[in-house]
């Protein structure tokens, strides 16, 4: 990784992708990249100096991104193979390399503390390089989303030896990882389109847990189905909410807290005050504190940073807070996601009314889980419903948001709406709390959702 003096990005808008492009900015590497749209990450990376266009046109890659002797070619999965610029790196041999081989190559160069999981990934991951950034271990970490702490998905500290990654399983990225500690936090089916089955999807967990280094650690929460398969010499560690190698006991929550103490193998921890207080972050933060307490980081650091982390944008994302309303946005896009992040909005606000707007991510995931997207969302007390994110896909004959709409559990409030009438629905609803849901682009009228929701304090 030390004999390149450019690096070109196909993808380079992805949360990913813009991570890595940040750390090779920082070492003083030309950064050149395509995306399809302008977003603000984008425009952030060309003010920090990436050089980017948004058409696919070989004719606009970058001089400085023209030499196959001297140029790293990175990409995403997502692009397809007919894309032109691909094409043409590949007809010229350059390296080319998917975005998990960099990060893999990392784990191979630092001490890799990974967070894998159909969920809970990116908060975890976000909290444990919160953990050990405030400490004196730190770390660099590359993350899925942007920490509400430092305003990026990615540190940089060239001193530390420690690497925190967001281990993806789409595309069996995560087999490109060496991890020296690393957390399972769910295996519920997920990327059908990519593993077909369930059991291949439990096998490709299976057998990221033979690529745990010699001497390192797992830990995986309690019950999962899949079963792991460490090599001799790695420390498996159990965790869950209230049993497991790591839990919490002595639980509190009310008045908008949550503080528990830390029952661990490795030394306990009384009073952990949840800087974000949901519930589903008792488990997030379980899992983050083991892994920091295996890279070294002291009682009175995790006590403190664990209070101060402030989140992730799009994660239990309030944007709007009063004693009246709250609003907010949750980048949740799986069933048991769903779950967990209503369930938990139930638990801080009891007795409230509720309302889920939700843009369902994918037609295949929609055609495989429409019976379960509409089992969780029916824990809301009205369902409205907008038309399917397709991200890389084309539409599925059949396929629409009202099979989830047609699953309701009886009695339950739910429609359709387009996208963008959102915010004129909004307008029109009654609630207390409201949520928009999904990892499309429904995101991109939350300001306006929430400029609606402020007029009714």
């Amino acid at each position: 990784m030390t004999d390149y003096k450019a690096v070109y990005f196909i993808g380079i808008g992805g949360i990913g992708m813009s991570a890595i492009a940040r750390y090779y900015l920082q070492r003083g590497l030309v950064v050149g990249g395509y995306d399809k749209t302008p977003s603000a990450l984008t425009h952030e990376l060309e003010k920090e100096g990436a050089l980017v266009h948004y058409e696919d046109d070989v004719h606009q890659i970058p001089e400085a991104c023209r030499n196959e002797a001297s140029t790293l070619v990175v990409y995403t999965p997502a692009i397809p193979s007919s894309h032109s610029e691909l094409q043409y790196f590949i007809a010229s041999h350059f390296d080319l390399q998917k975005r998990a081989q960099v990060l893999g190559t990392l784990t191979r160069s630092h001490k890799g503390l990974c967070v894998a999981g159909t969920h809970g990934k990116t908060t975890t991951s976000s909290m444990t390089a919160h953990l050990l950034h405030q400490s004196q271990v730190n770390c660099n970490a590359f993350l899925g989303g942007i920490t509400n702490n430092y305003g990026t998905n990615y540190i940089l500290a060239p001193e530390s030896d420690y690497v925190v990654i967001e281990a993806d399983e789409f595309d069996r990225s995560f087999h490109w990882l060496s991890p020296f500690a690393t957390v399972i936090t769910a295996t519920d089916p997920d990327h059908l389109d990519i593993y077909g089955t369930e059991e291949a999807y439990l096998e490709s967990f299976r057998h990221y847990t033979e690529l745990i280094q010699q001497g390192g650690y797992l830990i995986i929460h309690e019950g999962l189905k899949m079963q792991p398969n460490v090599q001799e010499g790695v420390t498996t560690f159990t965790y869950s909410r209230t049993s497991g190698d790591f839990h919490a006991t002595h639980l509190r929550i009310g008045n908008g807290q949550i503080t528990f103490d830390l029952v661990s193998p490795l030394g306990d921890i009384a009073d952990i005050s949840l800087g974000v207080p949901v519930s589903v972050n008792i488990e997030n933060g379980i899992a983050a504190m083991a892994l920091a307490q295996i890279a070294g980081v002291t009682a009175e650091e995790i006590r403190r940073a664990m209070a101060t982390f402030s989140g992730v944008q799009r994660r239990f994302d309030f944007r709007v807070k009063t004693a009246k309303v709250a609003y907010l946005s949750d980048y949740a896009h799986h069933p048991e996601e769903l779950r967990a992040c209503i369930r938990s909005i139930r638990e801080v606000y009891t007795g409230r009314r509720i309302v889920g707007i939700f843009q369902p991510h994918l037609y295949t995931r929609t055609r495989d889980f429409y019976r379960e997207f509409a089992d969780a969302l029916s824990d809301l007390d009205e369902v409205i419903l907008t038309e399917i994110y397709p991200a890389r896909e084309l539409p599925i004959p059949g396929v629409t948001s009202q099979l989830i709409l047609d699953n309701l559990r009886p009695g339950v409030s739910g429609r359709l709406i387009r996208k963008a009438d959102v915010v004129g629905e909004v307008r029109k609803l009654d609630f207390d709390v409201l949520m928009t849901l999904g990892a499309g682009d429904l995101e991109d009228y939350s300001a306006a959702i929430a400029e609606e929701v402020k007029k009714k304090k």
